[in-house]
């Protein structure tokens, strides 16, 4: 069924690096979602009203929830979708996360008010009438749920969709939901437990907790999350691929909405070698990155002499002692300026968030190792944190 919506509705359907490709799959998903969540609303209202549920009720106003948030997510894949322009040079994508954000909203306040409703019924049951035809309403929505969540996670899957498949997630939820709802309604009828309202608690509570999870899953690539750690992986091992780089560091990655990544990275090569090989070698990174990963990359060209074995043992020794200090910290961008009363070691050095130490205090222990080392060097260290990952070079791999 997937794979005939699929083939139907979205032309050029095996180019999903293409943006408006990849737009018309989350078109045709929120499509697809909001009939479906609509259709279950109407049909569980209608039984909920009819038997005096409120737990059926309440997972009816779940599923027009839903809905809202497939029309809003619809919204968000379709304003998304418009190109860059001069007041919006990255483009439009990050719509989807402000789509998203104003779901989550709806969801809390839906679910509060329910959580209100159901703690009456909680106090003041009523008999709820059950009949086989609520019965199969209940389980036919399930069925619809399962669909759905194999639906959603496809497409998700095939468009690397962080929305559908959390659009997955909340559908097989549902499942769950709706089948607490069901079994509800059984024991109601064939015991003395009046367990409805208790059972609308549930419910509403899980609406709250979907909502609140929500809320977080959205802000947080608008807040600036740290990049998925497969990626970075994937971007250090491309750029250690080629020949000619020595290390990466300074890794930066920019998440304007999806399919519409931006990144910048320090790539370190012999300074020794041909400045135009070089920046042919980073060229054709770049072309690399967009082509076949859709990623706008900016690398900046850091030389690194190699043919002095002094500041090639030094920098191996420093790197090591470093780490004596905190095992995450790293050093880049070393370089030697020899004085008449000293030399200066001028580097980076890369510190964890959060670290114990304040920067001055860091800067204090390494000149004493230094010190104790090479007595008359003196450093000059800039402090640096780590934005995705930490800095990568040959040494590390070997």
């Amino acid at each position: 069924m997937t794979g005939l919506l699929i083939r139907w509705f979205i032309k050029d359907y095996e180019n999903v690096q293409d943006l408006n490709v990849r737009g018309a799959y989350g078109k045709m998903a929120g499509w697809v979602g909001i009939f479906c969540n609509v259709l279950l609303f109407v049909s569980k209202f209608l039984i909920g009203m009819l038997s005096g549920s409120v737990s059926i009720s309440a997972d009816a106003i779940n599923n027009l929830s839903d809905a809202s948030s497939n029309i809003i997510s619809l919204l968000g894949f379709k304003m998304g979708s418009k190109p860059a322009d001069t007041d919006h040079p990255y483009g439009h994508a990050r719509y989807e996360y402000l789509a998203g954000l104003l779901v989550a909203v709806l969801i809390m306040v839906i679910g509060v008010e329910l959580l209100r409703t159901s703690f009456q019924k909680v106090r003041n049951p009523e008999p709820v009438e059950f009949s086989w035809i609520l019965a199969g309403i209940l389980v036919g929505s399930i069925l619809v749920k399962l669909w759905m969540a194999v639906f959603n996670r496809r497409i998700g899957k095939t468009i690397s969709s962080e929305t559908l498949i959390a659009t997955a997630a909340d559908s097989r939820n549902d499942v769950i939901s709706t089948g607490a709802v069901l079994i509800a309604a059984i024991v109601s009828h064939y015991t003395n437990l009046n367990l409805d309202g208790w059972m609308g608690l549930l419910v509403a509570l899980f609406i709250i907790y979907s909502g609140f999870g929500l809320v977080k899953d959205t802000l947080d690539p608008l807040l600036g999350k740290a990049p998925d750690p497969a990626l970075v992986d994937m971007i250090q091992k491309k750029i250690m691929s080629y020949d000619g780089v020595l290390g990466t560091h300074d890794l930066m990655v920019h998440d304007y909405g999806p399919g519409r990544l931006f990144a910048s990275v320090h790539v370190e090569m012999a300074a020794e070698e041909d400045v135009l090989k070089c920046h042919d070698i980073i060229d054709n990174i770049e072309k690399d990155f967009l082509e076949n990963d859709n990623l706008n990359m900016i690398i900046h060209y850091d030389p690194i002499v190699t043919s002095d074995e002094t500041v090639g043992n030094i920098r191996s020794w420093l790197s090591k002692q470093v780490k004596t200090i905190n095992e995450q910290m790293t050093i880049h961008d070393l370089r030697m300026v020899p004085g008449i009363s000293h030399t200066n070691m001028i580097f980076d050095c890369v510190v964890p968030h959060e670290f114990y130490l304040t920067d001055k205090e860091v800067k204090e222990r390494i000149q004493k190792m230094v010190s104790a080392e090479y007595p008359g060097y003196q450093c000059v260290i800039t402090i640096d944190k780590s934005y995705a990952a930490l800095p990568h070079s040959k040494e590390s791999e070997s």
